[in-house]
């Protein structure tokens, strides 16, 4: 598979989802700390996401990387923007921007 095109399967990806979270692991079990963290603050927010596994698919895990300009994962979108890995989520969070930020958006949120 071409760069391209995995440029391309990851776009569709953030185009088509409110919220997308790179990850290692599922958001049932995440590979690494930081995988789960972020998840765990999405749920916080109530938010529903779409998960992609980079274990899963080592293309899209290199390819991900190279599209947002970051060298880590887990990486967050939403509505297509790169928001950040997990550091930048907990302090978002905790700050009260990602909220505002998801809000402003206009993604429906069902706070536990």
């Amino acid at each position: 598979m071409t760069t391209t095109t995995v440029h391309d399967r990851i776009e569709t990806l953030v185009s088509n989802n409110d919220i997308v979270l790179f990850m290692k692991g599922t958001p049932m079990f995440p590979q690494c700390g930081f995988s789960s963290q972020a998840v765990a603050i999405l749920e916080r927010l109530g938010v529903g996401f779409e998960s992609v596994d980079v274990l899963a698919d080592p293309e899209i895990r290199a390819g991900v990387k190279e599209y947002s300009e970051w060298p880590t994962v887990p990486q967050l979108y939403v509505k297509g923007e790169f928001v950040g890995g997990s550091d930048i989520m907990m302090e978002m969070y905790q700050a009260g921007e990602l909220t505002a930020m998801i809000e402003a958006a206009g993604i429906s949120r069902q706070p536990s």
